[in-house]
């Protein structure tokens, strides 16, 4: 083994992953659609979707009431009347959001993830124990919402555990593969089978989400270079659509947020055994 980093930088593996990627195609389903976001924290925020690629997102209710910006987001459909919305805060340094906006149920989920500042990142991790903070230094915050009607308990996307034992391959193009096992609720392991990451493998903190029958939302959060990992699986039809975001290269200013989709193979799955 060499003495160099195999490590990639999230640029390096934006441009590793784009040549023939199996990423679904982007829909303008959503465009010439208001909908407003009961959000389980007593916000409202409406979504106008301008647009296949402009939408402006405005708070109605709660912290911030007033704030109004227009953004460029992307929308996939992995499932009729399912849609994966994902765009970067413009005005919010290094803050990037997606949503699952089931418009069968008329309920939904919000992911923000946020960067941390270059300090942050240089953060040794056992000062990071040390500290009593997740080694992960990527901040996430999920928010369950209703749509058109006030949030009630029990509605919006409820954490699973359904994911947990499966071994999972995910051909992401001809050149990029990877595995995923799923440890438990907390902790997922990956390792590229081949690509630009090939040979590399580690055990990430992660989140799960039930959306439909055989239907999921998975965040991870990498703790050794600052990446999220925003996927919807869909076991029924053996396909994802999501994304990756992380800064582009050392460049702490930029986001790299660049869509991923593959193609899914269940290997097996374990169940654990306990004597009594």
């Amino acid at each position: 083994m060499s003495n160099k980093t195999e490590w990639l930088q999230v640029g390096d593996l934006a441009a590793g992953f784009a040549p023939d990627s199996n990423i679904l195609e982007y829909v303008n389903d959503l465009a010439g659609k208001t909908l407003d976001c009961y959000m389980d924290n007593g916000w409202l925020i409406r979504h106008t979707f301008h647009s296949g690629d402009s939408l402006t997102w405005e708070i109605i209710a709660g912290e911030g009431v007033g704030e109004k910006v227009t953004e460029s987001y992307t929308a996939t459909c992995i499932r009729e009347g399912i849609y994966f919305v994902d765009f970067i805060k413009s005005q919010e340094k290094g803050t990037s959001v997606s949503l699952v906006i089931n418009l069968n149920t008329n309920d939904g989920t919000a992911n923000i993830n946020k960067m941390p500042s270059r300090e942050e990142t240089m953060r040794p991790a056992y000062q990071r124990v040390m500290d009593g903070d997740l080694l992960t230094p990527v901040a996430s915050t999920f928010l369950q919402f209703t749509i058109g009607t006030e949030f009630t308990e029990g509605r919006g996307h409820q954490v699973t555990d359904e994911l947990v034992g499966k071994r999972v391959q995910y051909t992401y193009s001809p050149h990029e593969s990877y595995e995923h096992v799923y440890l438990n609720p907390s902790y997922y392991s990956w390792q590229c089978l081949r690509g630009v990451e090939k040979g590399l493998a580690d055990t990430d903190l992660c989140h799960y989400y039930k959306i439909d029958e055989q239907l999921y939302f998975f965040v991870w959060r990498e703790k050794i270079i600052p990446t999220a990992g925003v996927i919807m699986i869909d076991l029924k039809r053996l396909k994802t659509t999501g994304k990756i975001v992380g800064y582009d290269g050392t460049d702490f200013n930029k986001l790299n947020n660049f869509p991923v989709g593959a193609y899914a193979k269940v290997l097996n799955e374990t169940k654990h055994v306990f004597e009594s």
